[in-house]
């Protein structure tokens, strides 16, 4: 594919004037989904996390085992969408897992930084597959989309997509690091062009990670794509994401831009771990430190 006469199709993204003026009306609009049904639906929407130098199999046993007892102690509350871990704790998810309907979710493909070389990643990505990884998140390649490096870099993303044709297929654009509502909307676009099922806002490993603004570029991209199209993609907003405050805009960026049938599990997802503690407790209406 000629990436950069396909981003032609597309107007350009919007400029940070504009970016903020309609960011600054959707936090307006946010207010009406500070509510405990919104909160329930972003629970469910979670991608719990883990993504600790410290994790070994023994502490994401223990963390997997207590989103399991979850369903028991909660059964009020929706429980989260999927199990996020590094590609060696796929399989130590999905023998806690068993018989749940959570999924499993692994970094994959030389996270967080992109920087390995593209046998390298595949090979990652096809063993956390082979280890019963439902969905994959992968980073594209921030260096070459800023160096200008397009097609370089949605070609790596369409190899990693073969590997993992029969799964969910996440793409993150690390959009702190591309800063610009043209980078991240060009970055959106060309994660779609080559084949991503959703696109993720960052890694949550540098210091600029998820954003209202990013957020709401992409969501807009996401909606151009569909609409020139017809495939919907999913939208994922992780790093940073801490309060249910946090969670209810982003579900209102979603909503005003791409409208309730991307409210989802299947379009719509949270990368989280602080977000659950504190999702739980604004739906319990007291302090609790589940996990």
């Amino acid at each position: 594919m000629d990436y950069a006469k396909e981003l032609e199709k597309y107007a350009p993204a919007h400029t940070d004037a504009q970016v903020a003026k309609e960011v600054a009306k959707i936090k307006m609009a946010a207010n009406r989904n500070g509510n405990v049904d919104v909160y329930k639906f972003c629970y469910s929407a979670i991608d719990l996390t883990t993504l600790s130098c410290n994790d070994s199999q023994e502490s994401v046993q223990a963390f997997v085992r207590k989103a399991v007892e979850f369903y028991e102690k909660y059964p009020h509350i929706p429980n989260v969408a999927s199990i996020c871990v590094y590609p060696p704790f796929v399989e130590t998810v999905g023998l806690e897992i068993d018989g749940t309907p959570m999924r499993i979710t692994s970094v994959a493909g030389a996270f967080p930084a992109s920087q390995s070389f593209i046998e390298v990643k595949a090979l990652e990505v096809a063993m956390a597959i082979e280890n019963g990884a439902d969905e994959v998140d992968i980073v594209l390649n921030p260096g070459m989309m800023l160096a200008g490096h397009i097609d370089e870099a949605a070609s790596e993303v369409e190899l990693l997509r073969e590997e993992a044709k029969d799964v969910v297929l996440k793409v993150i654009i690390e959009s702190g690091a591309l800063k610009t509502p043209e980078h991240i909307r060009r970055a959106a676009l060309v994660s779609m062009f080559a084949g991503a099922d959703f696109v993720k806002t960052s890694t949550g490993k540098i210091d600029v990670a998820a954003t209202p603004e990013a957020a709401f570029v992409m969501c807009h991209a996401i909606k151009d794509y569909y609409n020139l199209t017809g495939r919907k993609v999913g939208f994922k907003a992780a790093g940073g994401v801490r309060t249910p405050e946090d969670a209810a805009l982003y579900y209102t960026i979603v909503e005003e831009v791409l409208g309730e049938e991307w409210l989802t599990t299947d379009l719509f997802r949270i990368g989280a771990s602080s977000a659950a503690n504190n999702l739980i407790s604004a739906i319990e209406d007291k302090v609790v430190n589940y996990f």
